[in-house]
């Protein structure tokens, strides 16, 4: 038996894409949005099995990773967040970097020796890796125009994983991904299927609502912003914050939206000039995490709310270039 376990973000998706591009596998699909991060506590697999994981904190699946190794379980594990001590072990395979200009895309493409690469320019793109991005897309030989329709491709894949829950998704990832599975080549998905118009029209008129907000608290080196308690925003903030980023790349950016449970889901992204600092911020909460140039906080409770942008400020307001 197997199981591919990744991310509902374009990350997750465009490697579960590219391995399974190059070595067909029948699987059960384990995602979720993406911050369902410990997706390894729905892995019911025994002695024998594959599960392959992408794109979800090694750290925060540490204890159902052990669990299934000693299990006699096989596990190859691809991610680029905070990861912590990696175990060594019989059964894992582990290729992690925490880089900051690596994405798990991106180490899939290595593993492939650039096999489905433009895929991999699609994911870094939907993770704001902007110049790693590029890079990889003129060693395609792409033109400005393609490196621009998959920018845009990226940046949808990533909009519809987030949400509260999957009800605030346009797609469910598995389904975006069976939407996907079809197209070796990008530009043919582009073309081809309806998921990217659906995403397209979803992402502009979300963003249409962002209008001109104010922010919540700022310095010279940092800002954050406070979105309303509706599934529009819940959707936009993880490219709100993107955008936000790279419009001003000197300044470290925090967007917070109320959740269903009646706290805050916090995105943060690290200046973009110095991209570093984002995980180290997010994991002095309970629920924070993520890699150096960007982190969240699934669930902020609201009497930490002052607590977390006096932290933020801290942390940031001396950011600049190195």
């Amino acid at each position: 038996m197997n199981y591919d376990v990744f991310n509902g973000d374009a990350d997750g998706l465009c490697a579960l894409h590219q391995l399974r591009l190059a070595n067909p596998v029948k699987a059960e699909l384990i995602t979720g949005v993406k911050r369902d991060i410990k997706l390894l506590d729905r892995v019911q697999a025994g002695a024998g099995d594959q599960v392959t994981v992408l794109d979800i904190s090694l750290d925060s699946n540490r204890a159902r990773l052990m669990q299934l190794l000693e299990a006699a379980v096989h596990v190859e594990y691809f991610d680029h967040h905070y990861a912590g001590e990696i175990p060594r072990h019989i059964n894992l395979v582990s290729h992690i970097d925490v880089s900051a200009d690596v994405c798990t895309s991106i180490m899939v493409d290595r593993s492939l020796e650039g096999r489905y690469r433009l895929w991999a320019v699609v994911a870094a793109f939907g993770d704001n890796l902007g110049q790693s991005a590029r890079v990889l897309a003129r060693s395609a030989g792409l033109a400005e125009s393609q490196i621009e329709q998959l920018a845009r491709l990226g940046k949808y894949l990533n909009y519809n994983g987030y949400g509260d829950s999957l009800d605030d998704l346009h797609f469910h990832p598995v389904k975006l991904y069976e939407e996907m599975r079809p197209y070796p080549d990008p530009f043919d998905f582009i073309d081809g299927s309806t998921a990217f118009n659906l995403l397209a029209a979803g992402f502009s008129n979300d963003m249409s609502m962002i209008g001109t907000l104010l922010p919540l608290s700022e310095g010279a080196r940092y800002a954050a912003y406070l979105l309303p308690d509706a599934p529009w925003a819940r959707r936009v903030a993880g490219v709100f914050a993107n955008r936000l980023a790279n419009d001003d790349p000197s300044r470290a950016h925090a967007v917070l939206t109320p959740t269903r449970y009646g706290d805050y889901s916090v995105s943060v992204r690290a200046p973009i000039a110095k991209p570093e600092g984002a995980d180290t911020l997010c994991m002095k909460f309970e629920t924070g995490g993520g890699r150096k140039a960007a982190g969240g906080i699934n669930r902020l409770p609201t009497d930490a709310l002052d607590r977390f942008l006096a932290i933020f400020a801290e942390q940031f307001k001396g950011s600049s270039p190195a």
